[in-house]
């Protein structure tokens, strides 16, 4: 099973963290699985940017984004090369190292 390991973010992982999940799950799923709450306004339908993070190592392990996430990653807060959209981002059997930009575009968090 691959390792994600989340760089320090002082909201949602104040000490980082490294998780494990199964290959083909996204990123999004696994990090909320694992208790660190990423926003998801969309409910992970490819229809916001609230889970956007920063693949700091393994981006080329990822299947390569469509152009409704391209488009979409333009909107975010913080956008940078090896952005991606963790609901977008599925697990193959390489780690990953993230880190959860500091905000999102979103004004109000929501409760999930």
């Amino acid at each position: 099973m691959p390792v994600i390991r989340i760089l320090p973010h002082a909201a949602l992982c104040p000490q980082g963290a490294s998780i494990t999940a199964l290959r083909g799950t996204s990123v999004c799923e696994a990090l909320l699985e694992h208790g660190i709450a990423i926003e998801h306004a969309c409910d992970m339908s490819c229809a916001c940017t609230t889970c956007h993070v920063i693949v700091r190592q393994g981006l080329r392990s990822l299947a390569e984004m469509d152009e409704s996430e391209e488009d979409l990653l333009d909107r975010a807060w913080g956008l940078e090369p090896d952005s991606r959209l963790s609901c977008q981002a599925i697990l193959a059997d390489t780690d990953l190292v993230i880190e959860i930009p500091k905000y999102t575009i979103n004004h109000a968090r929501e409760n999930h």
